[in-house]
Formats: structure tokens, C-alpha cells, sequence
């Protein structure tokens, strides 16, 4: 089993700042994708930002060029900064983990989510 917990959502203006923290423990393969998913009221829950043991990343469109994803393979911990937030950033944001390769086990881990508002 994996265990992801997530850190460090909160209240935030509008053209400012957070930083996001997700730490992973228990049976990690040495070849996964970190990564950030984010669910707004009334909305499916969507890809942020993902990025694999390599450092490969993705991004959805619509955080391209604010937001960065990076991650410590030692800690097995993963960092989504989040810049020039808008008010449609406001979701809860997920950490999520999936095994890749030969280590691939079709299961999708999820932490319990970290809450991101942004206060116009």
C-alpha cells in the first residue's frame, strides 16, 4: 500500500502564492508519477500537473506557465508551486501517485486532498 498526505492549501489572494507538498510512504516502486489533480465545487476532478521518477512533466493548459511542479526522489515527496492564482484555481487539490513501467499495478493511490482557495 501507499500512503499520500498532502500539504500546505489555504486562503490566498488573488495574483498571489502557495505551495503545495505531498509526501509518499509505504511499498513505492522505484518508477511512478507523482503528481496534482484538483476537484472545484460542482465540478469532475482534473489533472493539474503530473511528473515521473525522471522528471518528465505535464501540465494542464490552464496552469501552464503559473504553476511548476517538482519533486525529491529521496524524501519521495512531490511540490506543486502555485503563482498568479486566480479565482478559478479554487479547488481541492489531490495528491496522486500511479506505478509505471514493470512495476505497473493499474492502481491509482490518492491522498485526502488539501483545500486551495483564492479570494478575489
Amino acid at each position: 500500500q501507499v500512503q499520500l498526505v498532502e500539504s500546505g492549501g489555504g486562503l490566498v489572494q488573488a495574483g498571489g502564492s502557495l505551495r503545495l507538498s505531498c509526501a509518499a510512504s509505504g511499498s513505492i516502486k522505484s518508477i511512478n508519477a507523482m503528481g496534482w489533480y484538483r476537484q472545484a465545487p460542482g465540478k469532475q476532478r482534473e489533472l493539474v500537473a503530473t511528473i515521473t521518477n525522471s522528471g518528465s512533466t505535464n501540465y494542464a493548459d490552464s496552469v501552464k506557465g503559473r504553476f511548476t511542479i517538482s519533486r525529491d526522489n529521496a524524501k519521495n515527496t512531490v511540490y506543486l508551486q502555485m503563482n498568479s492564482l486566480k479565482a478559478e484555481d479554487t479547488a481541492v487539490y489531490y495528491c496522486n501517485l500511479k506505478h509505471l513501467g514493470p512495476f505497473r499495478d493499474g492502481m491509482d493511490y490518492w491522498g485526502k486532498g488539501t483545500l486551495v482557495t483564492v479570494s478575489i
